[in-house]
């Protein structure tokens, strides 16, 4: 059924665009149909009730698209959201919020796969950095590193302790030639020329103290296992 040509649905196109699709014996929505929002916007999919419900593709004007799960007109369910520019997510979403487990890849080919709330990047999850090849696996909070986790490069890896996105605390390095070296991340203050109006500038930068050299061990996080006694060789996966 559709709107196109008919008298009796010409106020409601003026409100909410066009639709061409199915209805139910109340006049709403209801099966599969096309909608062009007033703002240019396209969905083509699924309803109910008068409302996106099921399988269903939306087309935003400034190129963005989703396509996946809809309940009472919002992303609910699995689903692959496509950024004008070029991002993606693909995964779950609660309420139009990408919530739950999801891989977003960003424009310069960065991914991030794990957990996600409210929109951000929350829980377990694992960045790979495609420049260098290097990825973070751990814990985040409010979109950032933080808690235990650890870095892993091309022939070693850091285990420690992150907050707001750096390593901080104890740590070590574990490396493939088979020992790791222990120590601390301390912030430090750097003193940087004047300003403008002659005050002095700092900034903060992190600075690694070694500690001990070892064989590999085990390594619990947050504990600083430094000055403990060696456990039996463990390799590192």
């Amino acid at each position: 059924m559709s709107d196109v040509g008919s008298d009796d649905f010409d106020d409601e196109r003026s409100k909410v665009g066009e639709y061409e699709g199915d209805r139910n014996e109340a006049g709403e929505r209801h099966g599969i149909g096309k909608a062009v929002l007033p703002n240019g916007d396209v969905y083509q999919g699924q309803y109910e009730h008068g409302t996106r419900h099921g399988q269903g593709t939306y087309r935003f004007k400034n190129g963005a698209r989703y396509v996946g799960d809809y309940h009472k007109n919002m992303k609910h369910g699995q689903g692959t959201f496509y950024y004008p520019d070029g991002s993606k997510y693909e995964g779950s979403w609660v309420e139009d919020l990408r919530q739950g487990h999801g891989v977003y890849t960003y424009p310069n080919g960065d991914t991030y796969d794990g957990e996600w709330q409210h929109h951000i990047r929350h829980g377990q999850g694992v960045y790979y950095y495609q420049q260098t090849g290097s990825q973070y696996r751990g814990s985040w909070l409010n979109g950032k590193m933080e808690a235990a986790g650890e870095y892993i490069h091309s022939n070693a890896r850091y285990k420690g302790n992150f907050v707001n996105n750096n390593p901080c605390g104890p740590g070590k390095y574990v490396f493939d030639i088979g020992c790791e070296q222990h120590g601390e991340y301390q912030q430090a203050e750097q003193e940087r020329a004047e300003g403008e109006w002659g005050e002095l500038a700092s900034t903060t930068v992190l600075k690694w103290i070694p500690k001990c050299v070892t064989g590999l061990m085990l390594w619990t996080p947050g504990k600083d296992t430094s000055g403990g006694e060696k456990e039996a060789a463990v390799a590192e996966n």
